[in-house]
């Protein structure tokens, strides 16, 4: 259960967890969340203990290069203080816990992409103890996935969806620098946009609900649930907390648990994947809490609300109005029932008739809201001897070598425009369909297949492993022996005596990220879409491919998005507009301008920076586009209309 603060904490160990996972005051998905501070979590660790209860920590954020030092300090306090996990997303973070930190059990964060039987094969094989599968899996899906894992495997079974896959998501960084990945999401996938003149709800996804699939869970093998909810309250905890308790020590009481959780204050629900529902899953709510009714009238400091449940002294009111207007809260003193309505006295707040009223808090229940007080801690820090150790090893930098220039497509297109004595390698960044139509032992791929790179898509459906290791095998028939990977479990696909490149999916944000790619065989990498010129700059791995044009895939989802005739849509808040594209079953939805820091090329080369993308997977297909692209690089001159996404403005 969630505890993200210590009312929550308290609340989860009366509802019988048997595990809390929560955040420190940095590097962990939640920012917003209370989190806590080192004393704190010992008292935590000492209250749990007493409890029988574990305690995860949540490291699930990528980490910029400057922040290794403090990531340092941090697992090494972790170690010490006791932690029973940590869960991650980073391989950095990975490869410095365990490397210098093995008393510590390492978890794959959701946002790490675990979605098929490879992965989890492959993060046995790296030592990592659970994994918290993907939420976007069907029940057959996690079946096969969870039989045949050869490490625990967790499942997100209640709280708060993301549209695009977690760990895929770049729509709040590119909107406005605050990053996903980095815990600081702007939650885009809540807004509205103007589809053709119509204000829609595209992307909002209900709050996932699988209580009536536990006994089901619970046969198939899966060693934990996980419910979402550190930013919620402890009301929130405990009753969520308690109904799947119920439903674990008792299947007959579904339904007494499902009454339970229609006063869990989250949004309306969806069984999602795992249930088959996933027609009904976008909501046009974005609010949390009981929807009650409206109010009918206002006079003076009294107002008459409409209500679908009895209105009790206490309760806590959220207010909406119908003009986007900031929520008035309202706490119940005196009610009083008139026929079907409820009068109720509120202070001078401002409240329009016809607002819509939501129960957001019973305030029935209170939880214990002070740990035990510590003042210092039983362990000394990390020596400075150790620390510094580590970040040498990490720092070792690399001799730069001749520049390099890559292309992506993601169709057979562009192949008529290829000119390979302009470029170092051509990433194949296509469809099962066009892998279908594809034509390896053609004259022109032969001629060039050293320079040819099979690039494998973000997300392999479990039923899809067998088609890409039959493609695979077919391509190294023909000779072609270079891969462009997602996932570094993608490796497993890829027979020996094969160059593989990282793809900008596998995060290297950091020094140790790149050690970790590097430790694995693998020969080289594409920074993040996201990353920052700051960030760039400050790394000691410099032998990495920059992308130097793209179009970043700013949701890459399996849900489907509802457009009227068109696959063009436009936020009401910008004057970006989007393009929504599906490939391989999945939603892409890419800005309508490209990314380009091609009058950055220059600048990144003297600071040692030689390898180079350039990705036109969304662009228009165009005879001189290539021509254009390759000359406006050369020169190091910038390309519009474009942005420059975080390059420039940072990323937090």
């Amino acid at each position: 259960m969630p505890a993200g603060n210590t009312e929550s904490f308290f609340a989860a160990l009366q509802a019988g967890a048997d595990a809390v996972y929560l955040g420190l005051s940095q590097f962990n998905a939640r920012a917003r969340a209370s989190n806590f501070n080192q004393y704190q979590f010992i008292s935590i660790l000492k209250e749990a203990r007493k409890n029988k209860v574990l305690v995860y920590v949540t490291l699930n954020t990528v980490i910029k290069n400057a922040e290794l030092g403090s990531l340092i300090d941090y697992l090494h306090f972790l170690s010490e203080a006791g932690a029973d996990g940590i869960i991650v997303q980073d391989w950095g973070v990975y490869y410095i816990a365990k490397t210098y930190f093995p008393r510590l059990k390492i978890h794959a964060s959701t946002q790490l992409g675990i979605h098929n039987s490879m992965g989890t094969q492959y993060l046995a094989e790296k030592g990592f103890q659970r994994t918290v599968l993907a939420r976007e899996l069907t029940l057959k899906e996690l079946e096969t996935v969870v039989r045949k894992s050869p490490i625990e495997t967790e499942v997100f079974v209640h709280g708060a969806l993301c549209y695009s896959f977690s760990g895929m998501c770049l729509f709040s960084s590119y909107t406005g620098g605050r990053g996903a990945n980095r815990g600081m999401c702007a939650q885009p996938c809540r807004r509205e946009y103007d589809d053709k003149n119509h204000k829609k709800y595209l992307f909002n996804l209900k709050d996932n609900q699988l209580i009536e699939y536990i006994p089901k869970l619970s046969k198939i093998g899966v060693s934990s649930l996980k419910i979402e909810g550190r930013l919620k309250s402890g009301e929130y905890t405990y009753r969520v907390g308690s109904a799947y308790r119920m439903v674990l020590d008792d299947e007959s009481k579904i339904q007494h648990a499902l009454q339970s959780l229609e006063l869990d204050f989250g949004r309306q629900k969806t069984s999602y994947f795992a249930g088959g529902d996933i027609k009904t899953a976008i909501s046009d709510e974005t609010s949390t809490g009981v929807y009650l009714g409206r109010i009918e009238k206002v006079s003076g400091n009294k107002m008459l609300i409409s209500s679908s449940m009895p209105i009790e002294p206490k309760f806590r009111l959220r207010i909406l109005g119908n003009d986007g207007a900031e929520p008035v809260y309202v706490i119940v003193n005196n009610p009083v029932k008139e026929g079907d309505f409820y009068l109720i006295e509120k202070e001078n707040q401002k409240i329009e008739v016809q607002s819509r009223v939501f129960l957001t808090k019973l305030q029935d229940r209170k939880f214990q809201d002070k740990l035990e007080n510590i003042s210092q801690l039983s362990f000394k820090p990390i020596s400075s001897d150790f620390k510094r150790s580590i970040l040498k090893n990490l720092a070792k930098k690399q001799e730069p070598g001749k520049e390099k220039l890559y292309f992506r497509i993601a169709s057979t297109d562009w192949l008529n425009l290829i000119n390979f004595n302009e470029l170092d390698g051509l990433f194949l960044s296509f469809s099962k369909l066009t892998w279908t139509k594809f034509i390896p032992e053609s004259d022109f791929i032969q001629n060039n297949r050293d320079k040819v790179f099979v690039e494998l898509p973000k997300f392999i459906a479990e039923e899809s492993i067998g088609f890409y290791a039959e493609l695979v095998k077919k391509m190294v028939q023909h000779g072609i022996r270079n891969y462009v990977i997602s996932h570094l479990s993608q490796k497993l696909l890829i027979p020996e005596n094969c160059r593989i490149i990282n793809n900008e999916n596998v995060y290297a944000f950091n020094d140790a990220a790149v050690k970790c790619i590097q430790n694995e065989g693998v020969e080289s990498f594409i920074y993040p879409f996201e990353i920052d010129f700051e960030t760039l700059e400050s790394m000691n791995f410099k032998n990495g491919i920059v992308p130097v044009y793209f179009y970043p895939e700013l949701f890459y989802s399996r849900m489907p998005v509802e457009l009227d005739n068109s696959a063009d849509f436009s936020g009401f808040d910008t004057k970006t507009s989007y393009k929504r594209y599906r490939k391989n079953g999945i939603t892409i939805i890419v800005p309508d301008r490209a990314v380009s820091i091609l009058h950055h090329k220059n600048r990144l080369s003297k600071i040692g920076f030689n390898n180079f993308l350039i990705d036109v997977s969304y662009d228009t297909f165009s005879k001189n586009r290539l021509k254009t692209l390759k000359t406006r690089f050369l020169k190091s001159e910038q390309i519009q209309p474009t942005t420059t996404f975080n390059f420039t403005k940072g990323l937090v």
